[in-house]
């Protein structure tokens, strides 16, 4: 750590991010770290990112396409020392996260962690545990750490009240730039068009979405250990699979409606980046939408989502991009970055 400031923040730090969460995976959490890294890099910081690639994988049970790394506490805390980094920052919870968390209270480093997913909504989906249970050791996980950085105000409130502490509010961007309205709208598909962006999975309840009685035509991009039985179940709706880049963006573009089914979703990238592509949004009123979506004129929270989705219909994808464009990548990277420094006693509290 070199340097510093009148308000005592370092002029450059090293951090070493350990994840569970990293390409070639796609997901809200690989996604939101990516920008994260690319940007505190592009000034000046070093992050040195501890993630499955650099180890032996075997597939997540019920889920192939997530490889998790095969390895010990002790191969994991040899390499944290090695990078030598000023603060280290635990991104999630899996095998990396847990031997990085086990490293650092042995020898006394403290660490920062995130809240990224509902791992005990997403485990009892799958298999019968008990919620409690896995809060219970989620809790211990997360509040082993000097601070727990959430992306939402009723997340927090939500832990809070589960016996989490240290939280600290961390919210997402969206890159502007890449998703934006078209300048015309050429796909051939019936409109009008409801698009769902995301991983096809039982957690994402992508099923409400699919059984709506809506005009037009129901789109989903994404892929997941669910698209199949989806498919089969659902032969009405367009399965277009995985996207990235140009395409993912055309995607989003090219649509009218965003409808975002998840009730478990921590904060929803995608609802972002629907909404920077001009497209208003339709979703329940439960945590991530109901934090995203704040202005009546980008989306309709609804608990009936077929009248969101018919609502949302009526809105304008102008004020759905105005809103969007109050997000930015640099600023939640300027948080992240606030946050490490306050949790580790190395900036002036707020």
């Amino acid at each position: 750590m070199r340097g510093g400031n009148k308000d005592n923040h370092p002029a450059s730090l090293h951090i070493a991010l350990v994840t569970d969460a990293w390409e070639p995976q796609v997901n809200g959490v690989v996604h939101s770290l990516g920008h994260v890294c690319s940007i505190l890099r592009a000034r000046g910081d070093r992050i040195t990112v501890i993630h499955p690639g650099l180890f032996r994988t075997v597939p997540c049970p019920t889920y192939a396409e997530i490889r998790l790394a095969v390895t010990t506490p002790r191969r994991v805390g040899r390499m944290i020392e090695d990078a030598a980094p000023d603060v280290v920052h635990v991104s999630t919870e899996g095998p990396l996260g847990r031997s990085a968390r086990h490293h650092c209270r042995k020898v006394g480093r403290g660490f920062t962690t995130s809240y990224h997913t509902r791992f005990p909504e997403y485990v009892n989906a799958r298999f019968p545990i008990p919620k409690a249970w896995l809060y219970r050791i989620v809790r211990r996980f997360h509040n082993d750490g000097l601070g727990c950085m959430v992306a939402t105000a009723s997340l927090r409130d939500e832990l809070k009240a589960r016996g989490f502490d240290n939280l600290m509010h961390w919210p997402r961007g969206v890159d502007a730039d890449r998703f934006k309205p078209a300048k015309e709208k050429s796909c051939h598909f019936k409109r009008p068009i409801f698009l769902n962006v995301g991983r096809v999975a039982v957690e994402k309840n992508i099923e409400a979405f699919a059984s709506l009685d809506v005009p037009g035509t129901k789109v989903v991009v994404g892929d997941g250990p669910a698209l199949e039985q989806l498919k089969d179940a659902f032969p009405d709706v367009r399965f277009l699979g995985q996207k990235r880049g140009v395409e993912l963006s055309r995607a989003y573009a090219e649509a009218d409606v965003f409808v975002f089914p998840s009730l478990t979703d921590t904060f929803g990238n995608v609802l972002l980046e629907a909404m920077a592509s001009g497209l208003p949004v339709a979703a329940y009123p439960v945590t991530g939408p109901k934090d995203v979506v704040l202005d009546p004129r980008a989306g309709v929270l609804d608990e009936d989502l077929q009248r969101a989705a018919l609502a949302a219909l009526e809105l304008k994808a102008e004020d759905a991009r105005a809103y969007a464009l109050t997000y930015s990548w640099e600023n939640s990277a300027r948080i992240f970055r606030d946050n490490i420094l306050q949790a580790n006693g190395l900036a002036a509290s707020p």
